[in-house]
């Protein structure tokens, strides 16, 4: 496991990969997250000390931190960065899903059961949408409530706000 911590307009991003592609992005800087990031980790079978490192040249971190200041800079609109996505299958599903909601554009957690040919499944496909390992890249950011009410984020609404408002604004110029 290789980390990375990286600036950005919303805040420290801390960014992690194992040698299949990344896996984790989390709000906050590397040392109030440390914790967090290694329980999850654990509960997911990813191999921690002594393997657990900063590495910001690992290349898939070195590419996604890339694309993410790209993205930032609003001269980018679709990752492509190898991903190592763990889940349950339902999760993955989601995810999938997710990466299919265009650039600039919203969709509701009704939308995205729909789109996973599971319709009643909305409550689901929140709850899948909140344990998202990969904001930003998998976006659910794009995702909001059925009233277009902005709804939960895990940066939080004000971080949430700002990805749609970049992502519109961007879309337009």
């Amino acid at each position: 496991m290789s980390w990375r911590e990286m600036a950005s307009p919303i805040g420290p991003l801390v960014l992690l990969a194992t040698d299949q592609g990344l896996c984790h992005i989390d709000f906050g800087g590397y040392a109030s997250r440390e914790e967090p990031l290694r329980k999850w980790a654990a509960a997911r079978g990813i191999a921690l000390a002594p393997a657990w490192q900063e590495d910001p040249e690992h290349p898939v971190i070195r590419e996604a931190a890339a694309q993410l200041e790209r993205y930032f800079a609003g001269e980018l609109t679709a990752f492509n960065v190898q991903l190592d996505m763990r889940g349950t299958p339902f999760q993955l599903r989601v995810w999938e899903a997710l990466l299919d909601v265009p650039y600039g554009e919203v969709c509701s957690y009704k939308h995205i059961a729909e789109a996973i040919g599971q319709p009643k499944a909305v409550r689901a496909v929140g709850g899948a949408n909140n344990r998202n390992p990969l904001p930003l890249i998998v976006p659910c950011h794009r995702v909001i409530g059925a009233s277009g009410d902005m709804v939960g984020y895990g940066g939080g609404l004000n971080i949430k706000t700002y990805l749609l408002q970049h992502e519109r604004t961007d879309k337009k110029g």
